[in-house]
């Protein structure tokens, strides 16, 4: 497929050149031509200047036979607005936009725009090689309203179904890691010694859900 990409810095040019790599045809837009020395001599995509949410500019970059569109520049405005152009005039189908400020990337999300925002993604990344297991997130929806986090379960509950467990946190099980594998978790799965349980939490619930499940299931001896 053609994926047209706004911005060429670091993130941009590891983009092209992993796009390029996987067969898609690219092609990179930056006001800056001096910008697209990072993708070095081997790349074979089209490198346009200009200004990532002019018309001229998007058609050049072959935005019209795009099925993809990346806003990655360094400005969250020129982003938001590239990609929208993208998406609401040119009808490209898959559109994303970095977002540097989460509160406009939780607006854009509403609007129907994918972001990622990207100083509370590298925060979480980050927090979770800093604090012990259960404690970080292993994922955070990009309005950074849901959370996958990991649940240490306290040994009573081996052998007993997920539906109780979800029952007494209130949360819902993502998914599991048994043997090294996920695994999607089913009505009838039972909790096995060695299992590692993912599950989803708002932060109002967190805490109570870590608490359930840390502590023994009612009933149990």
């Amino acid at each position: 497929m053609h994926v047209v990409i706004m911005g060429c810095g670091r993130v941009g040019s590891t983009l092209a050149h992993n796009l390029e790599q996987l067969g898609h045809s690219v092609a990179v837009i930056d006001k800056n031509p001096e910008a697209f020395r990072r993708l070095g001599s081997d790349f074979g995509g089209l490198t346009v200047t200009g200004i990532g949410f002019e018309r001229d500019v998007l058609i050049e970059a072959g935005v019209e036979r795009a099925e993809a569109f990346a806003a990655v520049s360094s400005g969250d405005n020129s982003n938001i607005i590239s990609a929208r152009v993208a998406r609401e005039i040119f009808g490209v189908p898959r559109v994303v936009a970095r977002i540097y400020d989460s509160k406009r990337a939780e607006v854009y999300e509403r609007l129907g725009i994918p972001t990622v925002a990207t100083v509370r993604w590298t925060a979480d990344r980050i927090m979770r090689h800093v604090l012990p297991d259960g404690h970080a997130d292993m994922w955070r929806d990009p309005t950074s309203t849901v959370a996958i986090i990991e649940v240490p379960l306290h040994t009573d509950w081996i052998a007993r179904p997920l539906r109780q467990l979800e029952q007494a946190t209130g949360a819902r099980v993502a998914f599991i890691m048994r043997f090294g594998i996920g695994t999607l978790p089913t009505a009838s799965t039972v909790i096995q010694d060695g299992d590692q349980v993912f599950m989803l939490v708002t932060d109002d619930i967190r805490e109570s859900v870590l608490k359930a499940a840390a502590n023994a299931p009612e009933g149990s001896q």
